[in-house]
């Protein structure tokens, strides 16, 4: 069975045409689908009844089912999504004075293993298709919460972007085509543990933002958290950010989870300056937030605000960013895909 939501325009060309309709149908349902959210075709009013069977054939139902919603004291909310097959994934809405952004998986589950993130302990269930990743903006869009309107995406749900790109970029093509979600890529950010070779292809093929997942100045205790440094040491993947064309008034953010004596010193700080020399970034600090088992503990505040200080003295703009959503395992690192997570 086609999948239509994952279709790029020129795809749902050939598939129209081979329905026997005109090629101007294509846009049509393009926009029925992605600009306007509608994938009922019964309300797909401008089309005719044979193309709209067809459409109800392979649309319904759709690829990405609102299952559960929990909402945090913060207003933050997580969505649990069933897929056709039965498995779930989580995205996470965080609301935030003047931008509502959509948090956005890529896998069921994560094959990464990083050690301070409930995911993936998981371990890789499989790859999203297009239409589930686009799938989940059309599952909450039209919820009340979203009324005011999704401005920011961000691919930092369930999975690594850059191990699903055969997914993650018809996707991003979707979301940005003026007759689809008409998203500006600018307000688009893909987080990656940094896979050199997908860095290169994701951004000669979408200029959106992106957010490395650094967590450690040296290779020792980057490979202790993270098992990918192994296979891609932290100086192929700084290279690789360097040889890459950015924009003009446009950076990379490091992200930096500060975990409780394993990368929080001041020596961890001023390591972190003197790697990140020659490229045009900011650093996102981000307390650690704990989850059941996790062997972990998060800073306490002074630590944090020594370990800004120490980056703001020598030149590094530096944030602290406390993640939204940790009363209901919402925040950075602590999505599973679990039902559980919503009975508890």
């Amino acid at each position: 069975m086609p999948d239509l939501l994952s279709m790029e325009l020129a795809e749902l060309e050939a598939w129209v045409r081979a329905c026997g309709e005109p090629r101007f149908r294509a846009e049509q349902v393009f926009r029925w689908m992605h600009q306007k959210g509608v994938l009922r075709a019964a309300d797909m009013a401008n089309l005719p009844g044979p193309l709209r069977e067809r459409l109800a054939d392979e649309l319904e139902p759709p690829p990405v089912r609102l299952v559960e919603t929990l909402t945090s004291r913060d207003g933050t909310r997580k969505y649990l999504l069933r897929l056709r097959d039965g498995l779930t994934i989580e995205s996470v809405l965080i609301p935030d004075a003047d931008r509502l952004t959509l948090c956005l998986s890529t896998q069921v589950g994560c094959a990464m293993g990083c050690a301070f993130c409930r995911t993936g302990r998981m371990g890789l269930k499989r790859n999203l298709d297009p239409g589930e990743i686009v799938g989940q903006y059309h599952a909450v869009r039209h919820l009340q919460e979203c009324a005011p309107g999704v401005t920011n995406f961000v691919f930092m749900g369930m999975g690594e972007p850059l191990e699903n790109l055969e997914g993650l970029l018809p996707a991003l093509r979707i979301l940005t085509h003026p007759l689809g979600c008409g998203i500006s890529p600018r307000r688009i950010t893909v987080s990656t543990v940094g896979i050199p070779d997908g860095l290169e292809r994701l951004l000669r093929a979408v200029p959106v933002s992106v957010t490395l997942s650094l967590n450690a100045p040296d290779d020792a205790t980057r490979s202790r958290l993270m098992p990918v440094n192994r296979k891609h040491p932290l100086a192929r993947v700084l290279e690789t950010l360097k040889s890459l064309p950015l924009e003009p008034r446009r950076r990379y953010t490091m992200a930096y989870v500060l975990i409780r004596d394993v990368n929080d010193s001041d020596a961890h700080a001023r390591k972190l300056v003197r790697i990140l020399h020659g490229i045009r970034c900011k650093v996102n600090l981000i307390p650690f937030n704990p989850f059941p088992g996790c062997g972990f503990e998060g800073p306490d505040e002074d630590r944090v605000l020594a370990f800004q200080a120490q980056l703001r003295s020598r030149g590094i703009s530096a944030h602290i960013r406390h993640s939204r959503g940790g009363d209901i395992l919402g925040a950075c690192g602590q999505l599973a895909s679990r039902e559980a997570t919503f009975l508890s």
